[in-house]
């Protein structure tokens, strides 16, 4: 599928597609870099910057370009969540925002949604909660990112739960495996529950993935939850990626323990700082996390229409 409209203002080209050539796509990419430079984060997800990659089910893609045909804009739309209203990111080169492409954008998926739409506002910077308010959204979700120095790292030794052990994952060994305990561990968050082969597989397949920093607990030769670390070697920064405990091995501490051997693990390859993200009102995580020394850094916002 292409759409393509010629903007009434004479000012833009929305096209809207369901795959990207590969030169689209890199100019996608350098457009989010652009922007994020100036913004001091990507106003696009990791999810949403992996999905540029051929064609993916329920996602769909906005260009916007000026009438010389430069790529100014891009919007993404993912409608793969059963219950939820489709989820949108968008961008604007920091060269050409003040002249409405944002919201043309932001109208673009409305549109393309059905007028059902939820979008994040990366950061929550004042430019984006104005487009939010004019395009008729409102405020519903809040996710933070905390952060901690790892420098003089003082935590207590990690005290797994009696007959768990703890190794690394093996890269096409654990993937099943891991891919249904991240699914029942977050079958409430469709975000991160709902990962495929293909996501891992596109995780893996990426520069900062490395298997030693990825920590399976096990107990009687089965997964009961992991720790897998990032490392944002340009930006110093280690970041607790995704942490889960299954469902009946919860409340025995496991989940204290697995923090502190990534922690660590990522306080030994030298990095001053750590990071991880976590929902506003998940009160008991944020209280657990801040016991840890974490901080929040900054805060993500997601807005979304009434309907």
């Amino acid at each position: 599928m292409s759409d393509v409209v010629n903007d009434v203002s004479g000012q833009r080209r929305i096209e809207v597609l369901e795959e990207l050539a590969p030169g689209q796509a890199e100019d996608v990419l350098r457009l989010i870099g652009e922007a994020a430079a100036a913004d001091g984060q990507p106003a696009v997800s990791e999810q949403g910057r992996l999905q540029l990659k051929g064609w993916r089910a329920g996602v769909l893609h906005v260009l916007l370009r000026a009438m010389d045909k430069e790529l100014v804009g891009y919007g993404q739309l993912e409608a793969n969540d059963p219950v939820e209203a489709p989820a949108g990111e968008l961008v604007v080169h920091p060269d050409h925002r003040g002249h409405g492409h944002g919201r043309a954008l932001g109208n673009a998926l409305l549109t393309e949604s059905g007028k059902r739409l939820r979008v994040w506002a990366h950061g929550g910077h004042p430019a984006a909660r104005h487009l939010a308010q004019v395009l008729g959204l409102s405020l519903f979700r809040e996710l933070r990112q905390m952060r901690r120095p790892l420098t003089d790292l003082a935590l207590p030794d990690p005290v797994l739960p009696e007959g768990v052990t703890v190794r690394a994952f093996r890269p096409g060994e654990d993937d099943e495996a891991w891919l249904a305990v991240n699914a029942a561990a977050f079958a409430h968050h469709p975000e991160q529950g709902s990962l495929t082969q293909r996501d891992l597989d596109d995780r893996k397949a990426e520069g900062w993935f490395d298997a030693d920093g990825f920590f399976l607990a096990e107990k009687g030769g089965e997964i009961v939850g992991f720790h897998w670390t990032k490392v944002h070697a340009d930006e110093g920064l280690g970041e607790v990626y995704v942490l889960g405990v299954r469902p009946g091995a919860q409340g025995g501490g496991l989940g204290k323990a697995l923090t502190t051997i990534g922690l660590r693990h990522l306080a030994d390859k030298g990095l001053p700082t750590a990071m991880l993200y976590v929902d506003a009102d998940n009160s008991a995580a944020v209280s657990v996390y801040e016991r840890l020394g974490f901080t929040t850094h900054e805060t993500d916002l997601m807005y979304r229409t009434e309907s």
